[in-house]
């Protein structure tokens, strides 16, 4: 199969994706696309003080453009050298380059030079990125202004604990039965707090916000397997240009021996060592 130049392999998914553990919803089905953007939707640059991190790869970026353009939601614009910001809204993404298109709210164009662009990922995240141009509109379209992929994206998630997203190409998955089926889904992130699990709308068909999972079997990796009771605690759907539609389910522990949560903590510690500075 031929991708774009954004597209890779499926086993990783979004950040989104960026932030993978966004607003809880009650069912898999996508919310309706949200209207306008209002002068109370205006959010702040992210604070010198904060923390996040960055998302640099291209196909995360995109799923999380694509994201927020099927939710609508408003993105706050920082002209440089301007005291005012500007909102707009993602109208679409190219689903094989790494381009978009912005929706501007009002009627002057948007002056030429850097702008910093934030905007809401579900309740728990925020994103923010930089863009240099000279925002040409589209031709008989005067608010729509075409755009590239920036080069990364910083993204703040208000968590109570520190993930970590499963790498590309591990041995990384759930395995649990519910109402005599036997489940196996990849595992897109971890944490001392919950998992977060991948799934097609039909293998999350019961899996709603509040499901009990009793002994499900985590493989954390080649040397590591728990077992732990999970908590079903958000449903995200999301499009993947590779995989098509998919639901993000966020997952809380509900027991968790001592031993095996200890083991998880020195997993999780081991890897944030890794990390390059």
């Amino acid at each position: 199969m031929h991708g774009g130049l954004y597209c890779r392999a499926p086993a990783k998914q979004p950040e989104i994706f960026a932030a993978r553990i966004v607003a809880v919803t009650d069912s898999p089905s996508r919310p309706p696309r949200k209207g306008p953007p209002r002068p109370a939707d205006v959010l702040a640059r992210m604070a010198p003080n904060a923390s996040p991190h960055a998302m640099r790869d291209p196909f995360d970026i995109g799923e999380t453009f694509t994201a927020l353009a099927d939710t609508g939601e408003p993105l706050t614009i920082y002209p440089a050298n301007l005291p005012e910001p500007r909102l707009a809204r993602i109208a679409s993404v190219d689903p094989e380059e790494p381009h978009f298109v912005l929706d501007l709210v009002g009627d002057e164009p948007l002056a030429s030079g850097r702008a910093t662009f934030v905007a809401a990922l579900g309740g728990n995240a925020k994103l923010q990125f930089e863009l240099e141009s000279d925002w040409a509109a589209l031709p008989g379209q005067p608010n729509m202004v075409p755009a590239v992929f920036p080069e990364s994206c910083l993204v703040l998630n208000r968590r109570a604990a520190q993930r970590c997203d499963t790498p590309l190409n591990g041995n990384y998955a759930a395995t649990f039965t519910l109402l005599n089926k036997q489940y196996e889904l990849p595992l897109c992130d971890y944490s001392t707090g919950g998992v977060g699990l991948r799934a097609t709308p039909d293998q999350a068909v019961g899996l709603h916000v509040g499901k009990k999972l009793k002994g499900v079997r985590l493989q954390l990796g080649p040397a590591l397997v728990i077992v732990a009771d999970l908590e079903v605690r958000l449903l995200r759907p999301f499009r993947s240009f590779l995989l098509g539609e998919q639901v993000q389910i966020g997952c809380s522990f509900e027991q968790i021996e001592m031993q095996m949560h200890q083991q998880l903590q020195r997993l999780i510690g081991s890897g944030r060592d890794r990390q390059p500075a």
